[in-house]
């Protein structure tokens, strides 16, 4: 790892717009954004070089002046999980500005990378003469840690199925009951039947005085009556496959953006591995 100073001048103005351009930093006034930008670090890391691991100390926070860095969890030897690929005015580490506990997650750089380092001690003199400003990182810090455990969660594959069966009423059962019950041949006959009796039932070859003669009004108006309330049920059970359908594209997506990150991690293991038998033979 190279560590290297900035210069003054035009790259002082990069690093203001830089920090400007951070979330964690909104508020802030574009002279604390120029003092702050002042005890920044810049540090250089080859590509494939790791910058903290899973469990390092951790006292600092670091910022993508250049390059690319990806964060990933090691919960064995063996496995890498990616979480997020940072590039240009990404930041992470910002949790151990604060606790200075253990790092969560591991960082290393992708290509050739310059970050900018912050410094624990730093951040906290510049937050004694600006109190506010921690609000506004708090904000920032509890939304990361929301997708995180949004990320972290939709890397499992759930059963679309049974998680709507769970939160079906009685209205949505019985919605879904009638749009099953008209697609079927057993509806039909059962029409048909219906009807086949109600006009035997109602001939004057049978009874002098049927209920419902010929051309059965009541029977019609009670025809009218079903399919008027077969409509709005049909259209809700078929809402409800339709969000079924969706959830279910949602789902795959997810688990395609599983398999492309764990494709994406291999590769970046064969890279590595391809570099260290490289560099085990020139040795």
């Amino acid at each position: 790892m190279l560590q290297s100073g900035i210069p003054n001048g035009k790259n002082d103005v990069d690093k203001t717009r830089l920090l400007q351009s951070i979330a964690l930093f909104d508020g802030m006034s574009v002279e604390d954004l120029n003092a702050l930008s002042d005890t920044l670090t810049a540090r250089a890391f080859d590509a494939g070089e790791r910058i903290f691991a899973q469990g390092d100390a951790g006292s600092a926070m670091y910022i993508v002046a250049s390059g690319e860095v990806n964060i990933y969890l090691q919960p064995t030897p063996s496995s890498r999980i990616s979480l997020e690929d940072l590039r240009q005015g990404g930041f992470f580490g910002e949790l151990g500005l604060f606790d200075e506990k253990p790092r969560s997650a591991s960082a290393v750089a992708a290509i050739d990378t310059v970050l900018l380092e912050l410094q624990h001690e730093t951040l906290v003199g510049f937050l004694e003469r600006r109190p506010q400003a921690a609000l506004a990182i708090l904000r920032v810090m509890s939304g990361r840690l929301r997708e995180t455990n949004s990320l972290l969660s939709a890397r499992a594959a759930v059963n679309v199925d049974e998680e709507f069966d769970k939160h079906l009423s009685w209205s949505d059962r019985l919605a879904d009951a009638v749009a099953e019950l008209n697609g079927s041949w057993k509806f039909i006959l059962l029409i048909i039947a219906i009807t086949a009796v109600w006009c035997v039932f109602n001939s004057n070859l049978l009874v002098r005085a049927p209920v419902d003669p010929y051309p059965y009004q009541f029977f019609n108006l009670a025809l009218g009556i079903l399919v008027g309330l077969q409509g709005p049920l049909i259209v809700m059970s078929q809402n409800r496959q339709a969000r079924k359908d969706r959830a279910r594209a949602d789902t795959d997506y997810r688990v395609n953006l599983k398999n492309e990150v764990n494709i994406e991690t291999l590769l970046r293991e064969l890279n590595e591995l391809r570099a260290e038998v490289q560099s085990g033979r020139q040795s």
